[in-house]
């Protein structure tokens, strides 16, 4: 059963992290933990309910699949640096 999954591992990998890294900037950002916390549970039963169904299907583009959600997660992973770092020199903590 795992070895449906083994193409998009780096994926899984690295959106999970991703969502760590945009949970805590919404935290930062003063959002309530707990609608946050509720709205990112929510997103991933979504996204593994989906990846449930479509794998088979999804298998065929995986190559495609993992670049794109690869460049999607250094793009928010970017953005995510540059916003906090301007958000650490608006305190002048740096």
């Amino acid at each position: 059963m795992l070895e449906e999954y083994l193409p998009f591992i780096w994926l899984i990998v690295f959106g999970n992290i991703e969502n760590l890294i945009l949970s805590s900037q919404g935290v930062v950002n003063g959002v309530n933990p707990k609608i946050l916390g509720g709205l990112s549970i929510l997103v991933v039963i979504f996204w593994l309910l989906l990846g449930t169904v479509l794998t088979d299907m999804a298998t065929q583009y995986s190559d495609l699949i993992n670049f794109i959600g690869g460049l999607a997660i250094f793009i928010l992973g970017i953005q995510s640096v540059v916003e906090a770092v301007k958000n650490l020199k608006s305190k002048g903590s740096a």
